[in-house]
């Protein structure tokens, strides 16, 4: 209700200048995170970019700490069932689907994608309990340098799979006064590809990184009792995530920009525009 209420308050005043709004910039901004740019819908709670640290940060930190492969599994499906989620909400709105429902394929696909990242992420662990692989070497390579690539490719995976009918089916293209010009599959290749590479880069870093410092504050013998050493490690995860969720929703501007040269020609035949835009999606 607040939205719409912004949202109409800001129509109104555009109608009549002689009354201005304070703070009008804040205002706008905090709509259009809320609101889907190609739908228009408000977007659920749980799934706004300025709402997403704390899920994301108690999924990252649960599954960080799990050294069994049944509780690593269940904790990882629901990480990228979240991360999933997500990314189904905030994608691009504008693929159609004639033959089928595109909103069941999305599910059908994430549910698929959700369930293969989740037994990826845990079948180090099965391979290490099953074969009883107990030296430090092992238990370096399982618990410390696989979970940070793992957890960066199984999240490009599942953004390029929920959102793959975008490059199936194209999604629109603007010219820079907002006119839709065409769809594009190429447009809808970028997008996905884009996105899944800030995802694969935040969880890759959030993983990886917290690790790197924990292991250069065990060398300097900074902290020495066991639970301020667990502590300290949630600390380091949080303020990682912190600074890794604005810089990978900054990687790319939300609202992309494709050549004219990367089109394909039917689109580009009916405009003489040499620059086109598109919503990337988070």
């Amino acid at each position: 209700n607040e939205i719409k209420r912004t949202r109409l308050l800001i129509q109104i005043n555009e109608k009549t200048p002689r009354e201005p709004i304070q703070n009008k910039q804040v205002f706008w901004t905090t709509v259009k995170s809320s609101v889907h740019p190609d739908t228009d819908k408000i977007l659920p709670l749980l799934f706004r970019p300025p709402g997403r640290f704390p899920e994301v940060k108690f999924c990252v930190i649960v599954s960080s700490v799990q050294h069994h492969a049944k509780r690593s599994f269940f904790w990882q499906f629901v990480f990228h069932t979240y991360t999933t989620a997500f990314t189904l909400v905030n994608g691009n709105g504008t693929p159609k689907a004639h033959d089928y429902s595109l909103q069941q394929k999305q599910i059908f696909l994430g549910l698929g994608a959700v369930s293969y990242a989740a037994c990826v992420g845990a079948l180090p662990l099965v391979f290490m309990n099953r074969f009883a692989l107990k030296s430090s070497l092992a238990q370096l390579v399982v618990r410390k340098l696989l979970p940070a690539p793992l957890f960066g490719l199984t999240s490009a995976f599942t953004v390029a799979m929920v959102r793959s009918p975008e490059f199936d089916n194209g999604i629109e293209v603007m010219d820079r006064n907002g006119k839709v010009i065409g769809v594009s599959k190429k447009a809808g290749e970028k997008a996905v590809m884009e996105t899944a590479l800030s995802r694969a880069v935040l969880f890759g870093t959030t993983f990886f990184l917290p690790e790197v410092l924990m292991y250069c504050l065990h060398r300097a013998r900074l902290v020495k009792n066991s639970r301020a050493f667990g502590s300290v490690r949630m600390f380091v995860i949080m303020s990682v995530l912190a600074g890794m969720l604005p810089a990978s929703f900054s990687m790319f501007p939300q609202c992309g920009e494709i050549k004219r040269a990367d089109l394909e020609p039917e689109i580009v035949s009916s405009t003489e525009e040499t620059e086109f835009f598109y919503n990337r999606g988070i």
